[in-house]
């Protein structure tokens, strides 16, 4: 049973990884960083997953770093998180320079302490999503990781992203099969009481849903376009 520090945000993705690990055998520890996020709420959630799962969940707190992320919507209060709009191109205002190295980096240096064998991240390789979000970057991160940890690290520690070949929608019927609680999965941008239903990140998350055949339980502020009474 691996030792494996795995980075849980609170969303779909890295909250099925989390259920899926544990199926698989692995002995969890959940770590969630705060990088000046404007949806902390969905740290909220990481912590419910690490109670249904019964491991520790720890947050890390680079908050200040946030501050010098300007120019992106999740940590720049100045860039309103827009409506996703089908088939716009060029740079998205969601990114954040560098956030995968980034958690990948402070995961590492836990893992290194605890001699963890493995540490882990829910990304989806994605043609549109950020650059550090494929598999290339985890074999690249992984390569360099073993130079930085050489004579420090357990002997075997590798980083594993057991989602990074799936699409969203096979993220979804994974959960089903493994009885993911979506209530108790947060994906929206904009960290309000609900879910908006209109950022990217909701609208990929209701595309998931329907693309897998499952009915999506979460409560947004507008359905198909429309506001909720």
């Amino acid at each position: 049973m691996p030792k494996t520090v795995a980075i849980v945000s609170g969303g779909l993705d890295s909250v099925t990884m989390a259920y899926h690990l544990q199926a698989q055998g692995h002995t969890l520890h959940l770590l969630s960083v705060n990088y000046g996020q404007r949806h902390l709420v969905e740290h909220e959630f990481a912590a419910k997953a690490a109670g249904s799962l019964g491991v520790p969940h720890d947050v890390v707190d680079l908050s200040p770093v946030g501050r010098l992320l300007s120019g992106s919507s999740l940590t720049d209060p100045t860039v309103d998180v827009p409506d996703h709009r089908n088939g716009t191109s060029g740079e998205s205002p969601n990114v954040v320079p560098n956030r995968n190295a980034l958690l990948l980096s402070v995961a590492f240096a836990v893992a290194v302490a605890q001699k963890a064998e493995a540490v882990a991240v829910g990304v989806v390789d994605d043609l549109q999503a950020a650059p550090d979000s494929n598999s290339a970057f985890i074999d690249s991160f992984l390569a360099m990781e073993r130079i930085a940890t050489r004579g420090y690290a357990h002997p075997d520690l590798t980083l594993t992203a057991p989602l990074v070949r799936l699409r969203k929608s096979d993220v979804v019927s994974l959960g089903e099969e493994l009885g993911v609680p979506w209530t108790e999965t947060w994906s929206c941008f904009r960290g309000d009481a609900l879910q908006c239903g209109r950022c990217a990140a909701c609208t990929e998350r209701q595309e998931a849903f329907r693309d897998a055949g499952v009915t999506d339980p979460t409560t947004y502020q507008t359905s198909d376009s429309k506001e909720l009474p």
